[in-house]
């Protein structure tokens, strides 16, 4: 009998170090994820970005999975992936 309840403890401790773990790390990381995403899918054309690498820029053309910035004084133009974008600093009214 003292067996069997060591052993429910013991699920019961597993349970709730897992429960734990969701909430701590995989949740706000999954709202974090989406939050991104929400923010590559709004990106429109003059919006000023910075991208993963440190490239600061305005969006000339947006595509399906690339976007065209401009930056620089001498209006350099580079072709970069959505996924490149860390930040957008545009603040659209709604």
């Amino acid at each position: 009998m003292n067996g069997n309840v060591q052993t429910w403890i013991s699920l019961g401790l597993l349970v709730v170090m897992v429960l734990v773990f969701y909430f701590l790390f995989i949740r706000p990381q999954s709202k974090k994820d989406k939050a991104i995403a929400k923010m590559r899918n709004d990106l429109q054309v003059g919006d000023n970005v910075t991208t993963t690498g440190g490239i600061v820029g305005r969006i000339v053309s947006i595509k399906e999975d690339t976007v065209v910035l401009e930056t620089g004084a001498d209006r350099t133009k580079i072709k970069l992936l959505k996924i490149a974008i860390a930040s957008n600093e545009t603040i659209h009214d709604e």
